[in-house]
């Protein structure tokens, strides 16, 4: 046995001379399987990522309890809004001498000094966090590093400040330590319904690459067995010998694999996906995936050749097919698309939003199975196609009866782009039902550069701070704005928010059309779970404030019926369901405001960031509050008509066309494989038409429609899967169905694309065979 596969080994590598199809053929398996491998190591890389980025948190959990021998470490988070950066900042100073130290740090900053992440310090020495910087104040001068964030883009900064400034906070903690022990993740088994089936849109077809590659110039390569027939050899050592040559692309294609995922692997770290930058040293696939990756892939290639022999008997004096093929098995095909199918099914037995683990899985589970037994079920589908199709052209009966004969290698290659399609339907279209909503968020036409909000100051600092912002000539405009809530008479619990400004601030929050001091504005639910629409009627103010025992009354005030209703759509998020009074309206009803809901709107005179920046230094200069007391919204659109949901389902989006356009593109190249290698195989055949007065580009289209009839079978069947394992998915998670047309429009024309270009790649070696040459050297 082990003769056989050195036999094999040396007639792959080293037998005589190469052949140009058997070289192509090592290349292609090589390559296959090295692409294989190296997305599947880092993908078994999963587990570790989580397990590393939850052991790093746990780390940093804060222990409260008080230590003997310990001193206080004084805590404080401190929101800092970058806009669309996220910046996580705690004010931290000693109790004492050994106090604690966070994880992350080689010491505490002290008053005056900030200890960042990489990206937190990149961010804050650029121009757009300008403004962010003054606002923290201090320079930077240490690292927070790996221990002290989750991700390698986190931006993370440590403030120091003094024991005596945050003694007395109330939303200060004492710390006396870190650490707890991490607990196990688990995966989401929402995002489980996702994955599930992009695993298997992304992996079926490179495994279809491998098996394709492994397969090609069985011609020669089976003609080369009949030799070794002659020679003495078995039936059994003959398929032997052909394990061996598959063998060695397999080997060189793990070894290439591995090598990429090492090499490419401190090039993770720069690579930032849906937001996420991870480390790449917690990029460490368990050992058992590893040796199951090692065994499976290349027995993958290893089993496609030898199953290629199936129906040929390698002879001494030749190579015989069997003329007639048994009738293709269905059963088992038809099992894994109904098991699949009827595992979705039963989620119908649940209610809509149900958190069972079960009906999670159960859409996991059957998505996967639904795509890979539609894939299974291509080569059943075309036969029975093109068993019944009679007449057409000459090209047309060319490509029928050849399929006629042997369709099951097309359909197999095609079985990539039904995978692709059918799986790509399913998350484009779950993507693009979340957001349905998406461009539907109404903009003030003239938005705030920024908003302040100074929670501990007073009115007359506030009317202080907004005289010195408006004789700075970078600051157009400072409106001052106040927000509350309104409660039903008689139905406390029931308060919606209010908001009192005047007519410039309100609008920013809505299209008021006109609008004159004593106005009231009501502004419609934009959802169904979202608050109510408030509705006319007594009411009260109330507040609530913090560290009270309850909620603060105000004066009575009813919201008139003159009140101009407002539709959702012509207002921002955080208006929905809330009222907007100018203080005309009001009376002499008294508002319970609160020191953290008095907020100044600041207009820059042409650049925004320069205004922001400018009333920053002001407000954190003037108040004389700490300043993590002061709470800046450098973009307040972020927080008003934006939702941050739509850029991440845009960039979803994006990443998911790339994918399935890069799945697409190789199965188009085990589409051209497969061109090239029965060009090779009927060159004896072509060349005897092409003699005979049968043009060049009658052949061409023959080729064309070969191709053609499986992608166009395989796209029904796409279709159909995809919105087949869509419905029950949408309907589990509460979405309207929405289809994107365009993307799926955008597949299938690439799926057209691709079968056109492996067409027209393989026309040069079609040109070849049907020379004169050619008939005379056959």
């Amino acid at each position: 046995m082990i003769r056989d596969l050195l036999l094999g080994l040396r007639l792959a590598v080293g037998g005589g001379r190469m052949s140009g199809q058997a070289l192509l053929r090592l290349a292609m398996t090589t390559f296959g399987v090295a692409l294989v491998v190296a997305i599947l190591l880092p993908a078994a890389s999963a587990n570790s990522l989580a397990d590393a980025r939850d052991a790093r948190e746990a780390a940093r959990a804060q222990l409260t309890e008080p230590r003997p021998g310990v001193d206080p470490l004084y805590e404080r988070g401190w929101y800092v809004d970058a806009g669309e950066e996220e910046l996580s900042t705690t004010v931290v100073a000693p109790g004492g001498p050994r106090a604690p130290v966070p994880p992350g740090l080689d010491r505490l900053p002290r008053p005056g000094e900030l200890m960042a992440s990489p990206a937190a310090a990149e961010f804050l020495n650029s121009e757009e966090g300008a403004a962010v910087k003054a606002h923290l104040g201090g320079r930077i001068v240490g690292e927070v590093g790996k221990a002290g964030l989750n991700l390698a883009n986190d931006k993370v900064v440590f403030v120091g400040a003094k024991a005596s400034e945050l003694a007395d906070d109330p939303n200060m903690y004492r710390v006396y330590g870190f650490g707890v022990p991490p607990t196990s993740g688990e995966l989401d088994m929402a995002v489980a319904v996702l994955i599930a089936p992009l695993a298997v849109v992304v992996l079926l077809p490179l495994l279809v690459f491998v098996t394709t590659a492994s397969r090609m110039g069985a011609a020669e390569r089976e003609r080369r067995l009949a030799a070794l027939r002659l020679v003495g050899l078995s039936s059994k050592q003959v398929r032997r010998v052909a394990a061996g040559e598959a063998l060695v692309g397999a080997v060189a294609g793990l070894a290439l694999g591995a090598g990429l995922f090492i090499a490419l692997r401190p090039l993770v770290g720069d690579v930032e996906l849906f937001g996420m930058q991870f480390f790449a040293d917690d990029f460490v696939p368990p050992w058992q995936l590893v040796a199951l990756i090692a065994l499976l892939v290349p027995g993958l290639a290893v089993g496609a050749a030898i199953f290629g022999l199936r129906h040929t008997v390698v002879e001494p004096l030749g190579v015989v097919r069997r003329g007639k093929q048994r009738q293709r098995r269905t059963w088992w095909r038809w099992t894994i698309t109904g098991v699949g199918a009827l595992t979705m099914a039963l989620t119908f037995l649940f209610a809509p939003h149900d958190n069972s683990e079960f009906v999670s899985t159960a859409l996991a589970v059957g998505s996967g199975l639904v795509l890979i037994g539609v894939s299974a079920l291509l080569p059943w589908a075309v036969e029975r196609l093109v068993s019944r199709l009679r007449g057409g052209p000459a090209s047309w009966q060319l490509a029928v009866r050849r399929l006629q004969l042997e369709s099951g290698t097309a359909s197999r290659v095609v079985s990539g782009l039904v995978v692709v399609l059918a799986g790509s339907i399913l998350i484009q279209t779950v993507v693009g039902s979340v957001g349905t909503n998406e461009g539907e968020y109404w903009e003030p036409r003239q938005p705030p550069a920024a908003q302040f909000m100074l929670e501990q100051s007073g009115r007359s600092e506030v009317v202080k701070v907004s005289g010195l912002m408006r004789d700075d000539p970078a600051i157009s405009d400072v409106r001052f704005v106040s927000r509350t809530s309104v409660a039903p008479e008689g139905a406390p619990d029931s308060a919606i928010g209010a908001t009192i400004g005047d007519c410039k601030s309100l609008a920013t929050l809505a299209q008021l059309g006109s609008c004159t001091d004593g106005d009231v504005f009501v502004v419609g639910a934009r959802t169904e779970s979202g608050p109510a629409s408030p509705q006319p009627g007594p009411a009260r103010f109330v507040q609530y404030p913090d560290g009270a025992d309850g909620p603060v009354y105000g004066d009575r005030w009813s919201i008139p019926d003159t009140a101009k209703h407002i539709p959702a759509e012509r207002a921002t998020l955080v208006s929905s369901g809330t009222v907007l009074a100018t203080p005309g309206a009001l009376g002499r009803a008294r508002v319970p405001v609160a020191d953290r809901d008095r907020f100044l709107l600041v207009w820059g005179s042409g650049d925004d960031n320069a205004a922001l920046t400018a009333a920053t230094e002001i407000t954190v200069g003037a108040v004389s509050q700490p300043r993590w007391t002061v709470y800046i919204s450098p973009d307040p659109s972020r927080l008003t008509w934006l939702s941050d949901a739509d850029s991440a389902l845009r960039t979803m989006r994006s990443i998911l066309l790339m994918v399935s356009l890069f799945v697409l593109a190789v199965a188009a190249l085990s589409l051209l494989l497969l061109s090239i290698e029965q060009i090779a195989e009927r060159r004896r055949p072509l060349a005897a038409l092409s003699a005979s007065g049968v043009p060049l580009s009658v052949l061409a289209r023959g080729s064309l429609w070969q191709n053609a009839i499986p992608v166009a079978v395989g796209v029904v069947l796409a279709v159909a899967a995809g919105l087949g394992i869509t419905w029950p998915t949408l309907r589990y998670a509460g979405l309207e169905f929405s289809l994107d047309s365009a993307m799926i429009g955008t597949i299938c024309g690439a799926a057209v694309v691709a079968v056109l270009a492996a067409t027209a790649l393989s026309l040069p070696m079609l040109r070849q065979v049907t020379k004169l040459d050619g008939l005379r050297s056959e």
